[in-house]
């Protein structure tokens, strides 16, 4: 290349990150009265310092994120597609697949993972999560498309700990497809040689806030071989006829247990509600395996409305379940999560959009979410606001390698300033 084109090119690059840094800094009067930058069609490169100003509660004019994003992480189907070589495929998609410290090497965890339709989301919180001492079952959705098996088998193919479920794709039988589908990781989970402590299930929309060894420092420290289930007891069915609905703390709505009918639950338990996410410690997982009162729940789960509210809260609370917890009541710290009935209390509202009254994170949102004592954080839909979770992704990693007691590799380090181009929807 000549050193004038290059020069050129420089300028042009040069001239992107200032108008972008400019956009983002202004003040929201500003970003007003502009107008809207010109419609450009591959936006270039975005410094770390956009991310770093968001993250920081600088506001961003919403035609920015429009003008800078594009889809994230192209790399990630051409690695996945078809089988190639191992160790490139870790390094390009930037998997850390050695134990940061002794006291993680020595702690392992499993995670029970609800594949996402979009391959870019699962690579991506697969990494964040990622350590090579834990375990990882991914079910995957039986109306997924070949292709996007294909890749995901090639993933699970080079990471020895990242396996499908044994009945990922199958037909669903009717009933609790997911409580069904997470039993079924946790009979994989607790017959593998690894020898985790606690088992933790991750969807689509949600992201980490904490390390791996931070997860096990609070798991350890507060929780002490304990389940954690947040929720609370179920209303009587005489007061939950499906004319109403129980608010929990923070404003969510969880549906009665039925609309319309009352089924009488076996061996005569009390029932509780509350949320669909745990961390349960690996004896609670071979009791809910085992148990008759856990198998004759999971078939009255499939005459009650989202079963998975109930099951693991409900056997949790027996006294005489390992790790049991049956005075506990929302507590926890499981996912972080705007609510809109606890706007003016727990945060100021929702700076992307309410879906069912529950936050779906935009970029104002960034600065109240790594701010959160939550291990995790909940709702996110990257292809509404890419943005949101690379930044997220970007502050996570840059922790996560802060924390290390290994030499770093360079290829676990993001880019400075990130090329979005590709295609990623294959």
């Amino acid at each position: 290349m000549s050193q004038r084109r290059a020069t050129k090119m420089g300028l042009v690059v040069g001239t992107a990150l200032c108008v972008s840094l400019f956009l983002y800094l202004r003040t929201p009067e500003e970003a007003e009265r502009a107008p809207p930058p010109p419609a450009v069609a591959d936006c270039g490169f975005y410094p770390d310092e956009l991310c770093t100003a968001l993250l920081a509660g600088k506001g961003a004019a919403p035609q920015v994120a429009r003008f800078c994003q594009g889809p994230p992480g192209a790399d990630v189907a051409s690695h996945l597609r078809g089988p190639g070589n191992c160790s490139r495929l870790s390094r390009g998609l930037r998997f850390i697949t050695v134990p940061l410290s002794a006291e993680e090497g020595n702690f392992s965890l499993a995670y029970i993972v609800r594949a996402p339709r979009e391959l870019t989301v699962l690579v991506r919180l697969l990494r964040a999560v990622y350590a090579p001492q834990n375990l990882y079952c991914v079910h995957v959705d039986e109306d997924a498309p070949a292709k996007y098996r294909v890749a995901l088998q090639t993933l699970a193919g080079c990471l020895e700990n990242v396996f499908l479920s044994p009945r990922s794709g199958a037909a669903a039988s009717p009933g609790p497809a997911r409580l069904q589908a997470e039993l079924d990781c946790m009979r994989e989970l607790v017959g593998s040689r690894v020898g985790w402590s606690y088992a933790l299930n991750l969807c689509a929309e949600d992201f980490p806030l904490r390390t791996n060894r931070e997860i096990i420092r609070y798991l350890r420290s507060e929780w002490n071989d304990k389940n954690i289930t947040p929720g609370a007891l179920q209303p009587p069915p005489a007061e939950n006829n499906g004319s109403q609905a129980e608010a929990a703390p923070g404003g969510s709505v969880y549906a009665p247990p039925n609309v319309g009918f009352w089924v009488e639950p076996p061996h005569n338990l009390t029932i509780y509600f509350g949320s669909a996410n745990y961390v349960l410690t690996r004896k609670f997982v071979e009791f809910v395996l085992t148990d008759p009162r856990a198998r004759d729940m999971l078939q009255w789960a499939r005459h009650v409305h989202n079963p998975e509210r109930h099951y693991w809260v409900t056997l949790n609370r027996l006294r005489d379940a390992p790790g049991a917890t049956p005075d506990a009541g929302w507590e926890g710290n499981v996912r972080a999560t705007k609510w809109k009935g606890q706007e003016g209390r727990g945060h100021s509202g929702c700076k992307g959009r309410y879906v069912q009254d529950r936050c779906v994170y935009g970029l104002g949102d960034l600065p109240w979410i790594v701010q959160a004592p939550s291990l995790f954080a909940n709702k996110f839909e990257p292809s509404e606001d890419p943005l949101v979770v690379t930044c997220l992704e970007r502050w996570h990693r840059r922790r996560v390698l802060g924390g290390a007691e290994v030499p770093l590799e360079p290829h676990w380090h993001f880019q400075a300033q990130t090329h979005f181009n590709g295609d990623l929807s294959g």
